[in-house]
């Protein structure tokens, strides 16, 4: 019998520049079951440029966990944990 993939649609739930915020925000997806992909121009962590596009990293996961990955950037940090998307930080660039 053999095994057949499923292919499923990814969704952009951030969009930053720089692969430390895409990381961080990697790890939190993780820690909470979510499969996570980063995209992005691979020039752009060997050159160090975060300009015209390079330095962008738009953050994926499966279609189907879209939602629970949206509600939980914008969850209220819990007492005590440490990590939240600063207010300050625009995602203009998401796609539902």
């Amino acid at each position: 019998m053999a095994h057949e993939k499923k292919v499923t649609d990814l969704v952009t739930v951030f969009v930053t520049h720089g692969l430390l915020r895409a990381n961080v925000i990697r790890g939190l997806f993780e820690s909470a079951g979510i499969p996570v992909m980063l995209s992005y121009e691979s020039v752009g962590p060997v050159i160090g440029i975060t300009m015209n596009g390079l330095g962008r990293v738009e953050v994926k996961v499966p279609e189907e966990w879209g939602q629970e990955a949206l509600d939980l950037l914008h969850a209220e940090p819990r007492t005590g944990e440490i990590f939240h998307v600063p207010p300050d930080v625009t995602n203009d660039d998401t796609t539902t």
